[in-house]
């Protein structure tokens, strides 16, 4: 298959950008390129500086390597380089070998406001409203009507990839238009919060923190979750959350869970997240991902058959996210083929890039994240309690270890605790007949597989 070096990146960075953060990626790779390739699989991706360079080797070779080589299997290689530096060991690749007439796959440019942070491509007439999602899409639009006095806090809480960021960059954008830029407006990912706290305790400039984030009228935070434990920063943000609260101003905070979920949380930020209005964004049905693809494709100015747009709806249902970077990949190869993709080759592309993760799972792992999500300890899972407190976590475990695993019965009992295969039958029946009957349970359990695929 024929396809420039350009395209090659151009197609891994929108993957890339699906599986990082929105700053991270921003910062680290925004400008790279890839600059030289040989016939002998052996890659030169740019960067900007050196910094950068140590960054990308260090944090995302595995995640670049493994998306380039599913891109293009002939990659044995990636090596980086700073942009401008000399390289002798690698050859230019001359035009003349470029085959000029393969159609180039467009991307959009990023264009994030500076000052508020937002994304324009991040609109409520893009967002896909169903039963997945109604609560949080009618409550957003209360918000924009009445700014700071309706629905204050906002908590949206739902898995990775189902819209959260879309919806309140989505509502920071709408108010913008709304009021004509007369109200100001603040979008930073928790990470981001963070590295400004840290930031500010180094150089002695804390008054910098409370200048930026209690002087607007909106605030917007992405993935709270991860300010649990920090505890600098939850005492700033509780006290920039004060103060932005007692003036009216609007709070909108997305997690990947409720309150009451995230661990390490103090308690009194806790109950200032519990005192405003919290919706939850679950998993979209068929209906809603057929719709989500027809969109998608229609940005992006694309087609692809309706028996091709019911198998990707069919088969990808963990998250939205994903659904983009597997119309991504199926268009790229579209281009770069020329011909429509037949639909044994659709699911081929489906399964590689949905299973891929999990035949990396390990039995450790799906311990350790259902320890975490509820707060317990990996060994209070595995030993004999009978408190209420682990027993469900334990019954999820042997279902899991079941399901994503394939793991015989015999051998969940042998890790959970050395107990009786007839345990882990009980335990795996038990979750999979409520599963279905009980929509917190199945929420849990889809929450939990997703922190599971991003610890591997």
């Amino acid at each position: 298959m024929l396809f420039t070096p350009e395209q090659l990146w151009q197609s891994a960075l929108s993957e890339i950008e699906l599986q990082i953060s929105r700053p991270n990626f921003l910062t680290w790779l925004k400008n790279s390129r890839l600059i030289e390739k040989k016939d002998t699989g052996e890659i030169l991706i740019g960067l900007s500086n050196n910094f950068a360079k140590e960054w990308v080797e260090n944090k995302y070779h595995k995640l670049i390597f493994e998306i380039i080589k599913n891109l293009d299997d002939s990659i044995k290689k990636i090596e980086y380089s700073v942009i401008g530096a000399a390289n002798p060991s690698f050859e230019k690749i001359s035009l003349e070998s470029i085959d000029i007439n393969i159609g180039q796959l467009t991307f959009p440019e990023f264009k994030v406001d500076p000052e508020s942070g937002l994304h324009p491509k991040y609109t409520l007439d893009s967002f896909i409203v169903g039963s997945s999602n109604e609560l949080a899409y009618a409550a957003s639009l209360a918000i924009i009507k009445n700014v700071g006095k309706k629905y204050n806090p906002f908590f949206i809480y739902g898995g990775t990839g189902l819209g959260k960021t879309h919806l309140i960059q989505a509502i920071g954008n709408e108010i913008k238009k709304v009021y004509k830029n007369k109200i100001q407006i603040k979008y930073v990912t928790c990470e981001k919060f963070v590295n400004d706290v840290v930031n500010a305790i180094r150089n002695k400039r804390m008054e910098d923190i409370k200048n930026k984030y209690r002087n607007i009228d909106v605030l917007i935070i992405d993935d709270i979750q991860f300010i649990g434990g920090k505890e600098r920063s939850e005492e700033e943000f509780f006290h920039t959350f004060n103060v932005l609260h007692e003036n009216n101003k609007q709070i909108i905070i997305s997690s990947d869970r409720p309150p009451a979920a995230i661990p390490t949380l103090h308690e009194r930020l806790r109950s200032r997240f519990e005192g405003g209005m919290a919706a939850d964004i679950t998993y979209p049905d068929f209906e809603m991902r057929m719709a989500i693809i027809k969109t998608k494709l229609s940005q992006m100015q694309k087609n692809l058959p309706d028996q091709s747009i019911q198998t990707i709806a069919s088969k990808v249902q963990r998250n939205i996210r994903e659904i983009e970077g597997i119309l991504n990949k199926i268009l790229f190869y579209q281009e770069t083929k020329g011909v429509d993709l037949q639909s044994k080759i659709i699911e081929e592309i489906i399964s590689n890039t949905i299973h891929r993760v999990d035949k990396k799972v390990t039995p450790n792992q799906v311990i350790k994240a259902i320890a975490n999500f509820f707060e317990v300890l990996p060994e209070d899972i595995s030993n004999h309690s009978r408190r209420k407190k682990v027993m469900e976590p334990r019954q999820i475990t042997m279902f899991l270890l079941r399901e994503m695993l394939g793991m015989s019965y015999p051998d969940i009992g042998d890790k959970i605790g050395k107990r009786d295969h007839t345990t882990a039958i009980h335990a795996y029946e038990k979750i999979a007949n409520e599963i279905n009957k009980n929509q917190s349970l199945n929420q849990k359990i889809l929450l939990i597989k997703d922190i599971i695929y991003e610890s591997c």
